[in-house]
């Protein structure tokens, strides 16, 4: 028999206000990710942590 998935998944969380790539500048172009992990039951919706962005070089919202 097979293992149920389990209640908790991993995500990942993508910056909301990093610069998508740009032909014009090419420094500091991307999207920066974190990878974590969420309890299925107890937190049904999106996840929204604010943490630091590299490119951005701020706390921003991580969705």
């Amino acid at each position: 028999m097979g293992k149920n998935k389990g209640a908790r998944i991993v995500i990942n969380l993508e910056c909301i206000s990093c610069v998508r790539f740009d032909n014009y500048t090419r420094d500091k172009a991307g999207i920066f990710r974190y990878t974590t992990e969420k309890n299925r039951r107890n937190t049904t919706n999106r996840l929204e942590i604010k943490k630091y962005c590299p490119y951005c070089v701020t706390h921003t919202d991580f969705v």
